[in-house]
């Protein structure tokens, strides 16, 4: 993708804002942001459903941009199953095998794989009707899958599953995808299936690419602020810092300051750092700053406790043992190493 961009109203706001992306080959690449951020249009672009304003699209070193779908070389999964309920399971997976006067013995060899990895067999002639959710959910998945297409385009398709069932068919996309070895572009509004789907993730906000990188990066390292509340659940503290004399003033509490930081002496800078990275603890110890407990949420594998820092709150997240209750004051401590730290203004990490 080179420089897409897209404007639904003429004058209007770009829906897609020059985004260049390169998809390497078998990479499973995530976009994901929130609503209206041109995830789905630089997605549909790619598909050949939208054209772009100015731009181009190359697939396998060929220029698709003007070429409609049909010639692109792709398959895609649509937030709805989109599967044909008067045809059985076995018809709605072949179709686009037959649509292409694929022989009926190829047909069935290739719908049988499919329904293989997806662990659809039994259901080969049932109906759609007779399915489940997930079980409809995996015979669109097979469809796209058994065309053996360049590039596999999927658009939050697990978003009509319950949760329990989008964990279980997140793991099995992401086997099934591996064992294929197919260019994906993936488009989602969960950071959490982003995070554990993607190769890579790309964070889009406002028609732009705010972040790309592992999901591990990402997560660690937030380009800017908008990335860091964004991933993560809870997101990312920012706490309000001052510098001075070499070191960070939160409230009442002082932290120790990277060297690169002596620019900004006398000024303001945001502190970014996870509630895992938080430590908790009832008694005072050297270094460590007092805060007091509002909310205790008991979330199964651990307590998120929200903490008052000063005029700061903040989230932690404390083992389910340790004995929390509100208005109880409790010292917090952070390592210097988790700490992340941005321009207040700009939102941008600062380069320490």
């Amino acid at each position: 993708m080179e420089s897409l961009v897209k404007t639904y109203a003429s004058g209007g706001k770009r829906a897609t804002d020059e985004v260049s992306l390169e998809v390497a080959d078998g990479e499973f690449l995530v976009l994901v942001g929130p609503s209206g951020c041109g995830k789905t249009t630089l997605l549909r672009m790619v598909a050949g459903l939208e054209t772009p304003d100015s731009g181009r699209v190359s697939i396998g070193g060929r220029d698709v941009t003007d070429l409609p779908a049909r010639q692109r070389g792709l398959s895609m999964v649509f937030q709805s199953y989109a599967i044909f309920p008067h045809m059985k399971v076995r018809q709605n997976i072949g179709f686009g095998l037959t649509m292409r006067k694929v022989p009926r013995d190829e047909v069935e060899r290739r719908v049988k794989h499919a329904a293989e990895l997806l662990h659809l067999e039994e259901y080969l002639d049932r109906y759609p009707a007779q399915l489940s959710g997930g079980q409809r959910q995996r015979v669109a998945v097979a469809r796209a899958i058994v065309v053996d297409a360049d590039v596999l385009l999927m658009d939050e398709p697990l978003s009509n599953l319950d949760a329990l069932l989008r964990l279980q068919f997140r793991a099995e996309l992401k086997r099934i995808v591996g064992q294929l070895g197919t260019t994906t572009l993936y488009v989602t509004h969960d950071q959490a299936e982003a995070m554990s789907l993607g190769d890579r993730v790309a964070v889009m906000r406002e028609g732009k690419v705010a972040q790309l990188g592992t999901p591990l990066a990402v997560y660690d390292r937030p380009a800017d602020r908008f990335v860091g509340g964004f991933l993560g659940s809870p997101p990312m503290n920012f706490l309000t810092a001052h510098v001075r004399d070499g070191a960070l003033a939160v409230g009442d509490a002082t932290l120790p300051a990277p060297d690169e930081l002596s620019t900004w002496e006398g000024r303001d800078v945001l502190v970014g750092v996870r509630a895992e990275n938080i430590q908790v603890d009832a008694s005072a110890q050297p270094g460590w700053v007092p805060a007091q407990i509002e909310v205790v949420e008991p979330t199964g594998a651990a307590l998120l406790l929200t903490a008052r820092l000063g005029d700061e709150q903040v989230k932690v997240q404390a083992p389910t043992t340790f004995p929390a209750e509100p208005d109880q004051h409790v010292y917090l401590r952070a390592a210097p190493e988790s700490l992340r730290l941005y321009d207040p203004a700009t939102g941008l990490a600062l380069a320490t």
